[in-house]
């Protein structure tokens, strides 16, 4: 079992027992932008009081894009401000209520890759750290959805 990094014929490399499946050269790099730990109170859920009570919600976005442009040109017009990404995520969370967490999930990835052309992929997570599960323990319950522009480009 290797210990270190090694090469091997096909262009993939090993560390220990796993192999890493290097992108082809044709392929552009999967940077991503990401915002993390973004926190909103919001009146989303299918119980009465979460709609007149409101409650917390933690918001995490990733976003692909090629980032390559902006590292050269040092221009924000060459990327996406993670600044406008928070804004429509605020909008959302903070905006009409939802019953299920899937729907603001799905909101949230509909609007980024309708607004941002080179975005490629947006995975969203949303949780509620406070969720109502009588004698439930937990950090937050929630959902994680992965959505592409372009179903033929989705990874299984």
């Amino acid at each position: 079992m290797a210990t270190i990094a090694e090469s091997r014929p096909d262009g993939n490399y090993t560390h220990g027992a796993m192999t890493a499946h290097l992108p082809p050269d044709n392929v552009s790099p999967r940077d991503e932008i990401f915002l993390q730990g973004m926190r909103f109170y919001g009146y989303h859920g299918v119980n009465p009081e979460e709609r007149v009570l409101g409650q917390r919600f933690s918001v995490d976005v990733a976003v692909a894009v090629d980032l390559r442009p902006a590292g050269e040109s040092d221009d924000l017009g060459d990327t996406v401000s993670y600044s406008a990404i928070y804004k429509i995520v605020c909008g959302i969370v903070e905006g009409p209520p939802r019953n299920l967490l899937e729907a603001v999930a799905e909101e949230i990835a509909r609007e980024l890759l309708t607004a941002y052309s080179p975005l490629t992929r947006v995975t969203v997570t949303v949780g509620k750290p406070e969720a109502p599960l009588k004698g439930a323990t937990f950090d937050a319950a929630g959902v994680r959805i992965t959505r592409w522009r372009n179903e033929k480009d989705e990874q299984t």
